[in-house]
């Protein structure tokens, strides 16, 4: 039963893991380097929500394409295929926190943003 609020946060996949983290989701195409998937702690992850191969490629975490990426992975989340995989998530949120976790260095510049920004669409809607 997913519970009536559900918040949702975004953090490196480095960061400790908390307590209160809720649903742990990686949601990056490939696995983070240097990381076991017992140190990630995860839930889930989720590829079929991260951008596409080549839109990762193109954006290559250059923030001078942010703009770019940013509008052509919105089109990708709002796609029917990414649309379910969405609802799916919001779903499984049996906690009322999802956390989103990527591995870029960019905490200002990531695809976890642009998703948190999506989720967020969904749930107030």
């Amino acid at each position: 039963m997913r519970p009536d609020r559900i918040t949702v946060q975004i953090k490196r996949v480095y960061d400790p893991v908390n307590d209160d983290d809720g649903m742990r989701v990686l949601v990056d195409r490939l696995w983070p380097r240097g990381i076991s998937k017992e140190q990630a702690k995860l839930d889930e992850w989720a590829t079929d929500l991260a951008p596409s191969a080549a839109l990762r490629r193109q954006f290559h975490h250059d923030p001078n394409r942010w703009e770019e990426f940013r509008a052509r992975y919105l089109a990708e989340l709002h796609a029917p295929p990414k649309q379910a995989a969405l609802a799916t998530l919001v779903a499984r949120a049996d906690s009322g926190k999802i956390t989103l976790l990527y591995a870029a260095k960019d905490r200002d510049h990531n695809n976890a943003l642009v998703l948190k920004e999506v989720l967020a669409e969904l749930l107030a809607g």
